[in-house]
């Protein structure tokens, strides 16, 4: 059962992820840098993350990939570049499942997709990680509109 998401809180796919836990009563919450710097400036304070020591955007996608039960990474084309390559990278060093899914090759299927590994990996704590609203707009959206259509039961907050 999946009972909390987390993620750094970057525009883009990060801030998507903690609405729809807003919006559907999940629990949430995540690292962000010192300071919760973002690219738009600091992360609203109604985003329950914790500040990492360092605002080096680095030490905040490891600790919630390592503080995680797995990760989605969300894009909406099939090539991930940046922190979302970065985020796959730690994944595979802390021995933690990882899924990507893409608008442009998953649109249909991602839903299931999404359903399927958590389900598969007994995913409580489900990182959400993806690109920046800057380099990659409507990116939030597709997240948005995947986790609407994933069903699956969680613990309410």
């Amino acid at each position: 059962m999946l009972r909390k998401i987390i993620s750094g809180g970057q525009t883009g796919a990060d801030r998507a992820a903690l609405d729809f836990a807003i919006d559907h009563g999940i629990p949430h919450g995540g690292w962000c840098p010192a300071r919760r710097a973002a690219e738009d400036g600091p992360i609203d304070l109604r985003y329950r993350l914790t500040e990492t020591p360092s605002e080096d955007y680095t030490q905040r996608t490891e600790w919630n990939v390592r503080d995680s039960d797995g990760t989605v990474v969300f894009s909406l084309g099939v090539v991930i570049t940046g922190g979302s390559r970065e985020t796959v990278e730690l994944a595979r060093k802390h021995g933690r499942p990882c899924l990507h899914v893409c608008a442009e090759a998953d649109a249909d299927t991602a839903p299931s997709l999404v359903a399927r590994f958590i389900r598969e990996h007994g995913i409580e704590v489900l990182n959400v990680a993806g690109p920046r609203a800057s380099h990659e707009p409507g990116v939030g959206a597709f997240v948005m509109k995947t986790l609407k259509e994933v069903q699956l039961p969680h613990a309410a907050a």
